[in-house]
C-alpha cells in the first residue's frame, strides 16, 4: 500500500468551482507530475496558455502535468494510464480523477478500491469536494448527489464566500460540519481563500491553500498519518463540544453521529461485527472513520471505510493529544444511530460475558 500511486477524487456539484481548484493544483510548484483523468477537456476549462502540447487524448501542460480523457469505462482508463506509465510514455506520481457535477463519487471510490488490477498499483488518496457558498444549501436540500459528494469528502472547499451572505455561509458551514465532521474545510473567495477549520474559529484571509494540503497529505501517506488523524480527532471533538446531538441535520437523510467508548476493544470481534454491519447496511453507511483502542497496542488502530469498502487498518505509534478513548464517526443515510449503538453495545456485552465465563 505504501508504494501505491495515490488516486485523489475531485468532486462537487455543477458550478461549484472545481475548475478553479483543479487549475490551482495543476499549476502549483511541486505537483508537476500529476495525471488528471477527466470526462471531457472542456469540463475543466484548461486555459490555453497552460497547455504545452496535445497528443490525441492526452494534454501535456507546461507545468509537466498530464491530462487524459476517460474513454468509456473508468477502470479501463485507469489501467490504460498505468500501462502508458510502464511503457515510459507518461510520467506521474499521483492521479486526480475529476467527476462530473452530477456524479455520485461512491462508484469511483469502489473502482479504485475494489478492482483487482487497479488496487494493486493505486490507492485511494483524498476525496476533495467543492460546495457552492451561494447555492450550496439549496443543492444539499434538492440534490442527493450534492449530499453524497460532501459526505464522502476528506477535504471540503466552500466556494464563492465573497458572494454569500455571512449568516447563510455560517449556516452552510455548520451544516457541513454536522454532515461530515472529520473533513478539513476551507472557504474560498476570489482571489483568496479564507480558512475556517472549526466552527468556533474566526475566519482569516490567507493565500490559496497549498496543493500539499489538498492532495499532498492524506491518511494513508506515511509521512502525514499522524497529522491527518490528529485533525480528525480535533474536528470531531470540537463538533461534540459545540453542537448538540439533537441538531444533527435532522432534515437530511444523510447525517453523522459518533460512538465513543472506554476500555480495550477485541479486534477480532470488532472485525466480525463491522463486516456484518457493512454487509447488511453498507449502501447506507457512507463513511466510517475512527480510532480503536486495541489490547496490546501502544497507539490506536485507524478504521476507515466507504460503504462496503474498508481500507486496510493501520496502527499509529501514539494517540493524538488528549485522546485515549475509542471513537467511531459514522456518516449514514436513513439509518438510526440508536440501532447501531445498541448493536455495538450488544457486542461489548457478549465479549464481557465470554470473558467472565472463561
Amino acid at each position: 500500500m505504501s508504494g501505491a500511486i495515490p488516486a485523489h477524487v475531485l468532486t462537487g456539484f455543477l458550478g461549484s468551482g472545481k475548475t478553479t481548484l483543479l487549475r490551482h493544483v495543476l499549476t502549483s510548484p511541486g505537483f508537476s507530475d500529476c495525471a488528471v483523468l477527466i470526462n471531457e477537456f472542456g469540463e475543466i476549462g484548461l486555459d490555453h496558455h497552460l497547455i504545452a502540447d496535445v497528443r490525441g487524448d492526452v494534454v501535456l501542460m507546461q507545468s509537466g502535468c498530464v491530462c487524459c480523457t476517460i474513454r468509456g469505462d473508468l477502470a479501463e482508463s485507469i489501467r490504460d494510464l498505468y500501462a502508458r506509465r510502464e511503457r515510459g510514455e507518461l510520467r506521474f506520481s499521483c492521479v486526480i480523477l475529476e467527476t462530473t457535477g452530477l456524479a455520485d463519487p461512491m462508484p469511483i471510490l469502489a473502482t479504485i478500491m475494489h478492482e483487482p488490477q487497479i488496487r494493486h498499483h493505486f490507492r485511494l488518496g483524498n476525496v476533495i469536494a467543492t460546495v457552492d457558498g451561494v447555492n450550496g444549501a439549496a443543492q444539499l436540500d434538492a440534490q442527493p448527489e450534492s449530499l453524497r459528494q460532501a459526505a464522502a469528502a476528506d477535504r471540503i472547499v466552500v466556494t464563492k464566500a465573497d458572494l454569500a451572505e455571512p449568516a447563510e455561509l455560517d449556516a452552510l458551514e455548520a451544516r457541513l460540519a454536522r454532515l461530515n465532521p472529520t473533513a478539513r474545510r476551507w472557504r474560498s473567495a476570489a482571489p483568496q481563500f479564507a480558512i475556517a477549520a472549526r466552527p468556533k474559529d474566526s475566519v482569516r484571509a490567507i493565500a490559496l491553500p497549498p496543493a500539499d494540503l489538498l492532495i499532498g497529505q492524506d491518511a494513508f501517506a506515511a509521512e502525514s498519518r499522524a497529522t491527518e488523524i490528529g485533525d480528525w480527532a480535533s474536528a470531531e471533538r470540537d463538533r461534540r463540544d459545540h453542537l448538540h446531538a439533537e441538531d444533527s441535520s435532522r432534515h437530511d437523510r444523510i447525517h453523522a453521529f459518533t460512538i465513543a467508548f472506554d476500555g480495550d476493544v477485541d479486534w477480532n470481534a470488532f472485525a466480525v461485527w463491522f463486516t456484518l454491519l457493512l454487509h447488511a447496511h453498507g449502501a447506507d453507511v457512507l463513511r466510517v472513520k475512527g480510532l480503536l483502542r486495541v489490547s496490546g497496542a501502544p497507539g490506536p488502530v485507524v478504521v476507515n471505510a466507504v460503504q462496503h469498502l474498508v481500507h486496510a487498518p493501520f496502527h499509529l505509534e501514539a494517540w493524538p493529544p488528549d485522546w485515549h478513548e475509542s471513537r467511531l464517526v459514522f456518516i449514514v443515510r436513513d439509518l438510526g444511530q440508536a440501532a447501531i449503538k445498541r448493536s455495538f453495545a450488544a457486542l461489548q456485552s457478549a465479549i464481557a460475558g465470554l470473558a467472565l465465563s472463561a
